[in-house]
Order: structure tokens, then sequence, then C-alpha cells
């Protein structure tokens, strides 16, 4: 948070992310409903299916490619920070152009994954995803470093994954009980937000106050979008500072490494 405070323009990277990916949606749904509708209804259902899944691998591919884009600029900006130097959103962008092939191949091998998870979770019973669901949370965890790996290291993407999977099993207790403590912490301050915002644009509407309720409504939304926005750059920075730990460089912004690893005690050795 400390960080986040300091540079307060960390905060544009999730900004920027969000509204590409809203293009991304928007780019796929438009001109694909009316194109599914005409499928379904003239019977074409193996093709639907087929297609469904192709548009779906497209998807996750973009989506990814745009996440891992801005979160890699963020978490080499946090990285510098570190290091105490000046940096800046260009320097975080700069760095994740340079870094563009290796984050699009990555991305490529994520929507792969997801992709594949995504059919196989619609062709099995309970049990079967319950299974599929543990099999992604392990992906999850085992790839949880390889953004701030693009970030800091000039590797390609299997060895980026395969220095995430070395790192994480030096602090995957950190990883796991770190981000879970940030997630509780902001969706603690999101539901009393959305409790005091919500019932204080009900009451402003219940009073004929239209202008007080909108004007109400505009502030809660902005209220739960800076909320959204500053939980995505602690994250951002904290995997920066779990990253530093995980290979034993001191260097983390000020948050001692006895800190994180305090963060899950239980861990055996």
């Amino acid at each position: 948070m400390s960080v986040l405070m300091e540079d307060k323009s960390l905060l544009v990277f999730p900004l920027l992310s969000s509204i590409a990916l809203m293009i991304v949606i928007a780019t796929f749904a438009v001109p694909l409903i009316p194109a599914f509708s005409l499928l379904s209804h003239s019977g074409a259902v193996h093709t639907l299916s087929w297609m469904r899944y192709a548009v779906l691998f497209a998807f996750y591919w973009l989506q990814f490619s745009v996440i891992i884009f801005f979160n890699t600029a963020l978490v080499e900006v946090a990285l510098q920070r570190f290091d105490g130097e000046e940096a800046g959103i260009a320097d975080g962008l700069r760095r994740a152009v340079s870094r563009l092939p290796v984050i699009l191949a990555y991305a490529l091998v994520a929507a792969t994954v997801g992709a594949a998870l995504r059919i196989i979770v619609e062709r099995v019973g309970f049990v079967g995803r319950i299974i599929v669901g543990l099999i992604g949370f392990a992906w999850s965890v085992a790839t949880a470093l390889v953004v701030p790996v693009l970030a800091a290291e000039d590797v390609g993407p299997i060895e980026a994954i395969r220095r995430s999977v070395e790192l994480i099993k030096k602090a995957w207790g950190e990883d796991i009980i770190g981000n879970a403590g940030i997630g509780v912490v902001f969706g603690l301050l999101m539901f009393l937000v959305a409790i005091a915002g919500g019932f204080l644009v009900v009451v402003a509407f219940s009073a004929h106050n239209a202008a007080a309720g909108v004007l109400l409504l505009i502030v809660f939304v902005l209220a739960m979008s800076l909320l959204g926005l500053a939980y995505a750059t602690l994250h951002g920075i904290y995997s920066a500072a779990l990253y530093r730990y995980a290979t034993g460089d001191s260097a983390a912004g000020g948050i001692a490494p006895r800190l994180i690893e305090g963060a899950f005690q239980a861990r055996s050795t």
C-alpha cells in the first residue's frame, strides 16, 4: 500500500487493462451474437459447437494477452521502485512492448489450458468438475510468478513457466495466503461500500430526489471502480515483492522478507 500511495499512477495500468478488455469483449460480442443466433435457428448445431470453441479460444488468447501485457508493465515499474529507481507509466509500457512476442506466446499457452479446461468441464459430471477445478487451481498457483519473470528476466514463455514453478516451490504458501488476505480485505471493503451506497441511493430515490440519487449512484460506481483498481494494483505489487522474496533479493519496496515469510509460517521446509 505504501508503494501505491507513493506512486498512485500505478492505478493507470489496471485502468488501461480494463478499458482494453471492454474493447475486446465488445469486439467479440457485437458481431457474434447475430451470427450465433442465425446458426442456432438454422439447426447447424455441430457447426455452432465448433465455432463457439474457436471463438472461446480466440477470446481467451486476447483476454490473457491484454491482462498479462499491462500486468507486466505494472510489475516492471514496481520492481524499479523497489530498487529505488525513478520509473513511470512509459517505462512500464516500454518494457511490456519489448516483451510483447513472449507475452503473446505465453498467452497462447494459457488460452489453450483455459479453453481445454472449459471444454472438459462442459463434458464431465460433478466430481469431474471438482477435479478440473483443482487442476485449474494448481495451474494458477504454478504460474503465479510468470508475470514478474516476464518483466525481470529475458526468457521465453516455456522457460517463464518453468521459472515460475521453480520459484513458487519456495513461496507457494506466501502466494496463496498473501493474495487471499488482499482479497479478503478488499472483498470486505467492497461489501461495506455496496451496502452503504445501495442504502443511500435507495433513500434518495425514495425521497423523490432524483438528482441526489443519480449523484450518489455515480459516486458509488466510482468508489467501487477505484477499489477494484486498487485491488488489481496491489495484487501486482505483491507479486513483484513475492518474486523478489523467492529469488532471495531483499529489495522489495520496504516489505521485509520476514513479513512475507511470516504470512505462511506453517509451511514445511
